[in-house]
Order: structure tokens, then C-alpha cells, then sequence
């Protein structure tokens, strides 16, 4: 981890104590309301529940702290991406998707954006610079893809996004700001499902968008104020309670990954493995780049989808979840989802459990199916 890294992770738990009256409760306070005490001119206070939540603030200070850039929350990841083409795009333009991410934003595209008059084109991740992007209003990537693993160089998709005075959105689920910093490398706007790590817990749907612009940030605020697109105040807590242990078991998380991809990298039932940490993984060289750590998610193919789905069921530390970065590790087999992988296809997310005691459960489960 870097220095900068390091400082901001440690100063994490800490960013309310500077207003800290003798008293004040050091955990933070859940404010459950839809009205607030507002007489005269209430500009700047908090006066209506769609509008702004005390709650939501300290968890959007939180984001904004790690992203080093304002954040608006949303009540789930795909409520931020929806949030980022309402607002900032419009009849007549065109977008580019990535081919092989997560299927739900070409679905949104497809089945809500087109009918409004929004063209979209789709490319897979690793070749997402291919063509250019002349005439596109916004380019959408998600790096690492999911499920596949597949990688861009997002430094140079900026570049060629803003020579034609295009925006550039990163999915940096995957990720978390532990992990990547897309804004940092030119992106434009962050997205991300705080339901996978920055939460942590499997127990809330939550999202946000980050920007640097101001413009931006205003309008995508706008669209959550008139949308209603708003987290709840319980939801918020609990993310903001996921965030003051994220850098922790994050750390765990990505060298457990790491350690464990290794050991499936000789394992005979083990093919098509992908993990950006491989030396031998295609994305590895960009990883190493652009990434400041190689993530948790792993993916594998075995021989059959019977195969794929006793390894999952019969592993006594994997659950089997469609979602992934809570504290258990879990997996899923995606064609089923809908994916455009083989029926044996195994998405594997690396938990904190202790690595040697889940590598033997990860072990047992491969040598019980069989090459």
C-alpha cells in the first residue's frame, strides 16, 4: 500500500472527530427522519428527506475522503449508474458499453435508454480502445470486467475520450479506492456498488458516483433530488460502518486471492484460470500498471456445469451467492446468470477467512469432482 494510501485509510475512522462536542457520540449517529426543524430561510440546513439526510452526509464525506473527490449516494450500484446517463446524457447521443461486463447496465441501455432516443454500441473491455471514440456523448468501462477479468487501460481511454470531448465512466466495483483510482488516471466519474466490499456485510444494497467535476456532480445530484433515487438513513449507517474496516479486510481479501489463484494455477481440474496478479495472465502488465492491488475475484472454468455447481455446493467455506466482497467468500457459476461464459464457468470471490483453512476447503471441493 502506498504512503498516500496508508494516510488516507488511517485517517478513515477519524473524519468526525473534528467537530466532536464533550459528548458526542464517537460512533456514528442514525438519523431517522423525512422532516427537519427549518423555519425562514432554511438554505444550507437540512429541511426534507429527499433533499439531504444527516446520515447520508457522513457517509458521502467517507466516499469522498477515499475518492478524493465529491460523491453522491445512491440506493444501490445500479441506481449510480442509472443516475450517471439520466443526468448527463440525451436523445441524439451515442454510448459505448463494455461487451462483457455486468449484463444489467446494457440491459438499462438497451431496454430504457434506446427507446428515448439513446444510441449505444457495445466492445469487449481488453479492446475497448479499438475505433476510437469519435461521436460518442459517454464511454462506460468496467475494469476489471466482470466476470471475466478482462482489463483497460483506463489512463489511455481518458486520453482518447477527452480528444473527443467525451466522458469517461469507470465501474470500479471490483475494486473498491483501495485497489484502483480511476479518477486519478483522468476518468471523469467513478461508479460503484458499495453492496460488494466498501459495505462488506451482504446486508445492504447501496451505491455511488464520484467526480472531480463540478458540473457534473450538480447534475447527477439534481436527477437524485427530482428522481427520488435516494438511500435510506439505515442503509447509509450501515455502509458508513463498512467503510471504517474496509481497508483491513480488503488487505485480506487481495492476498488471500493472491496466495490461492497461485495454488489453482497446478490444480488438474482448474482451467482457463484468470487473475490479474498471474504472471501469466494476459491483463497482468496493465494490472501491475494501473492497479494498486490485483483484487479478489478469481475465475475458472471445470469441465461440466455439474462439475461447476458440486464444487461450489460441496466447499464447506464457499457460499453460493450472486454477489461477492462480504466477509464470506463465495462463488457462482454465471452462465446462469445470463453470462456469455461456459456452463462450467466458476466465479470465485475470496473472503477473510484464514487462507490456509479456506485453500483446504477450496482443495477438498476441486479434488472431489475430478479433472
Amino acid at each position: 500500500m502506498s504512503e498516500t494510501a496508508r494516510s488516507r485509510a488511517a485517517a478513515l475512522a477519524h473524519l468526525r472527530s473534528g467537530d466532536f462536542a464533550k459528548g458526542d457520540p464517537i460512533p456514528l449517529p442514525l438519523t431517522m427522519a423525512s422532516i427537519f426543524h427549518s423555519p425562514g430561510d432554511a438554505t444550507g440546513f437540512d429541511q426534507y428527506g429527499r433533499f439531504s439526510n444527516p446520515t447520508w452526509h457522513a457517509v458521502e464525506h467517507a466516499l469522498g475522503h477515499l475518492e478524493d473527490a465529491q460523491c453522491i449516494a445512491f440506493p444501490s450500484g445500479m441506481a449510480a449508474i442509472s443516475a450517471t446517463f439520466f443526468a448527463l446524457v440525451k436523445s441524439g447521443d451515442r454510448i459505448l458499453l463494455p461487451s462483457d461486463g455486468y449484463h444489467t447496465t446494457r440491459a438499462l441501455a438497451e431496454r430504457f435508454l434506446k427507446p428515448l432516443g439513446v444510441a449505444y454500441d457495445v466492445r469487449p473491455t481488453s479492446s475497448m480502445l479499438d475505433g476510437g471514440f469519435a461521436g460518442y456523448r459517454l464511454v462506460f468501462v468496467e475494469t476489471p470486467s466482470n466476470p471475466r477479468l478482462d482489463i483497460c487501460d483506463i489512463a489511455a481511454a481518458a486520453k482518447a475520450a477527452h480528444e473527443q470531448g467525451t466522458l469517461l465512466v469507470v465501474d470500479n466495483t471490483t475494486m473498491t479506492p483501495f485497489g484502483q483510482r480511476p479518477l486519478d488516471l483522468g476518468a471523469d466519474i467513478v461508479v460503484s456498488a458499495d453492496t460488494k466490499a466498501i459495505n462488506g456485510h451482504s446486508d445492504v444494497l447501496f451505491g455511488h458516483v464520484a467526480s472531480r467535476d463540478p458540473d457534473i456532480v450538480a447534475k447527477v445530484k439534481d436527477w437524485r433530488e427530482t428522481a427520488g433515487g435516494i438511500p435510506g438513513p439505515f442503509e447509509a449507517w450501515l455502509v458508513h460502518r463498512g467503510l471504517e474496516t474496509l481497508e483491513v479486510r480488503f488487505d485480506r481479501m487481495c492476498s488471500s486471492a493472491e496466495t490461492i489463484a497461485r495454488r489453482l494455477e497446478g490444480h488438474r481440474a482448474v482451467n482457463g484460470l484468470r487473475f490479474p496478479g498471474l504472471e501469466g495472465d494476459p491483463s497482468y502488465n496493465l494490472a501491475r500498471a494501473q492497479m494498486e492491488r490485483f483484487g479478489f475475484i478469481i475465475s475458472f472454468e471445470l469441465a461440466s456445469e455439474e462439475k461447476a455447481e458440486d464444487f461450489i455446493n460441496n466447499c464447506a467455506l464457499i457460499e453460493s451467492a450472486t454477489s461477492f466482497g462480504g466477509v464470506h467468500s463465495s462463488a457462482e457459476r454465471r452462465s446462469k446468470r445470463g453470462d456469455a461464459v461456459p456452463p462450467g464457468f466458476v466465479r470465485l470471490a475470496i473472503g477473510c477467512e484464514p487462507v490456509e483453512e479456506l485453500w483446504q476447503a477450496i482443495e477438498a471441493s476441486l479434488d472431489k469432482i475430478g479433472s
